[in-house]
């Protein structure tokens, strides 16, 4: 009977010694299951790629915006305004590269091969009261140029296609006030996204500027610095400056009322009216670097070219009827609007700002 169980506790013990070495352990011995099934695909001899789900920057159901190990979510302090469409901003970078500072109103300067990500939806849309994806907006760097891909979303909301091609999509939503609209939506052709990124003769980011990315965001490992958790990342290397000339968040009613128009009008109109860009012909600069002189605001710039002839400046204090800057601000009509694309409804908060910003001045114009 001894003899009998020694054999048996014999055999198991070999038994499990020979699984031991023949039959690698799975809990430790199989790659990470996010190197296996959620690193990002980005080859850049082959992007762009014919459907959003192919890149696997998302983990998951891709509407859920999940991001896998390495895709950053980001959130400047200003964003331009695009009909009251909601965006999610995601950056990605090659294993080891990273951007690096240029000056407080410069667009980092990225490596090779990097991603930024922005994708357009509304919530409560119309009659069902459910969240529509619309488009997601690719730049990528490749060869040391910043180009373009753009993804339509189907109406199951289950993948996005290449597709460079303009659109107009009818939407009805309700936005965070319970307010209806009737906008139709302009996804934009590939000369479009050139008219407002165009820097020179190439193209070039917006907002991904220290002075708009000094800010918290709420990382679903806890709030922290956007520049800090950048670098921490190794996404932000050489470091920045201690100081930064943050721009004014324009929504910050505590802020004094110039502080916010200027940084309301750094993001919805610096990117054409700066040297290099669409409408650089014009005497304004409405970069938050260049408007501590009102005239770059054009308070009291007479328009080189009035839409109408009671428009004696560009900004008359105290007077809206005569100021072109706020009859622009409060058009959706094509050819008067401002900015040129990128929406069609009038920003009813925006519009608002610059009519109190026009009656608080007090200047007097020669």
């Amino acid at each position: 009977m001894k003899k009998s169980l020694f054999v048996h506790l014999a055999a198991l013990i070999f038994l499990f010694a020979c699984g031991k070495d023949e039959d690698p352990n799975p809990m430790t011995d199989v790659p990470d299951a996010h190197t296996d099934t959620s690193a990002v695909s980005f080859d850049l001899s082959s992007v762009p790629y014919d459907s959003l789900s192919k890149y696997r920057f998302f983990e998951g159901a891709l509407a859920d915006f999940n991001p896998t190990i390495g895709v950053v979510p980001f959130e400047p302090i200003n964003a331009l305004f695009s009909d009251y469409a909601h965006k999610e901003r995601f950056l990605w970078m090659p294993q080891g590269a990273g951007a690096t500072y240029e000056s407080d109103s410069s667009v980092l300067v990225f490596p090779e091969g990097t991603v930024l990500l922005k994708t357009f939806y509304y919530d409560h849309v119309l009659p069902s009261d459910q969240r529509r994806i619309l488009e997601t907006r690719m730049l990528f760097k490749r060869n040391g140029v910043w180009e373009f891909a753009k993804y339509v979303w189907n109406d199951e909301q289950t993948e996005a296609v290449y597709d460079m091609n303009g659109y107009l999509v009818p939407v009805s939503f309700t936005d965070d006030s319970g307010t209806a609209h009737d906008v139709v939506y302009a996804m934009p052709s590939e000369t479009e996204c050139l008219t407002c990124h165009k820097k020179g003769q190439a193209s070039t980011p917006i907002g991904v500027k220290p002075q708009n990315l000094n800010s918290v965001f709420a990382y679903a490992e806890g709030s922290m610095n956007q520049l800090d958790k950048w670098t921490a990342l190794g996404y932000l290397q050489g470091g920045v400056p201690g100081t930064i000339n943050t721009v004014t968040d324009w929504r910050d009613v505590s802020q004094p009322l110039n502080e916010r128009v200027r940084g309301y009008l750094d993001v919805n109109c610096a990117h054409c009216h700066t040297d290099g860009r669409y409408c650089d012909y014009r005497p304004m600069r409405f970069g938050w670097a260049e408007t501590s002189d009102p005239a770059m605001l054009g308070v009291c710039v007479e328009p080189h070219n009035p839409l109408l002839p009671i428009h004696s400046h560009i900004v008359k204090p105290g007077n809206l009827e005569k100021s072109l800057l706020y009859y622009r601000v409060n058009s959706g009509q094509d050819g008067i609007r401002m900015p040129l694309i990128g929406r069609s409804l009038i920003h009813e908060e925006g519009r608002q700002l610059i009519e109190d910003w026009i009656i608080s001045l007090t200047q007097t114009c020669n």
